[in-house]
């Protein structure tokens, strides 16, 4: 199914909602560093998610004007907020707003991703599950404490100093929590192989943690 464009008028962002028979629940990406709804890994493992009954929300966090510079790609507090703006749309959206929604952060986005999760202004709209891939949630800060949410944090093996930063996070977190190691992969997990376990973790781990509900019926 091809996804559909998407604007969100506040903070006027623009996304691909990718939908899925009788989804279960929504995952809304968090791209980092400059990357932006286009992203290959991220949209091959939201196809991934969509096949395991997942509806999917890639947004850019960033306006094309802020794309370029360096300190937004690294603005955790403006990422956050603009994540925080896209989960209350989705849930004022009304063929979206029954589904729970869990968040898939990459890189800086996986920071952005934690500090929305923790966010006590967040209450009602619950994240079910966190998953980052090669992710910084260390750049989450004083707000991993806070978080309530599931979190998977999955990083490759030649990663060897974001593995580092992701166990002090890991540290930090006082949800229910784990860390996988990807054999082989780098920071990009280009090496083959090494994506579709990515895909399988975090399958796995949303899977394993959406709250039991009704069938919930098809996204138009």
């Amino acid at each position: 199914m091809t996804d559909l464009h998407v604007h969100i008028q506040t903070p006027g962002l623009e996304g691909l909602l990718g939908a899925c028979p009788s989804p279960k629940g929504l995952i809304i990406f968090a791209h980092g560093s400059g990357s932006s709804r286009f992203s290959p890994r991220n949209n091959f493992v939201a196809a991934g998610l969509r096949q395991a009954g997942f509806a999917t929300l890639l947004p850019d966090l960033l306006k094309p004007e802020e794309e370029m510079t360096r300190a937004k790609v690294f603005d955790i507090p403006l990422l956050a907020s603009r994540l925080t703006d896209v989960i209350r749309w989705a849930r004022s959206h009304k063929e979206l707003a029954r589904l729970p929604i869990g968040l898939f952060g990459a890189s800086t986005g996986a920071g952005a991703a934690l500090v929305s999760a923790a966010d006590p202004e967040m209450a009602g709209m619950e994240i079910f599950a966190v998953v980052s891939r090669g992710g910084r949630p260390d750049l989450a800060g004083a707000a991993l404490a806070q978080v309530r949410s599931p979190t998977l944090l999955i990083v490759g093996s030649l990663d060897t100093e974001v593995i580092e930063l992701n166990r002090y996070a890991l540290s930090k977190l006082s949800a229910i929590k784990e860390i996988s190691i990807v054999p082989g992969a780098t920071h990009l997990f280009e090496e083959p192989g090494t994506l579709d376990q990515v895909l399988h973790l975090a399958a796995g781990w949303f899977t394993r943690h959406v709250p039991a509900r009704a069938d919930l019926g098809d996204i138009a």
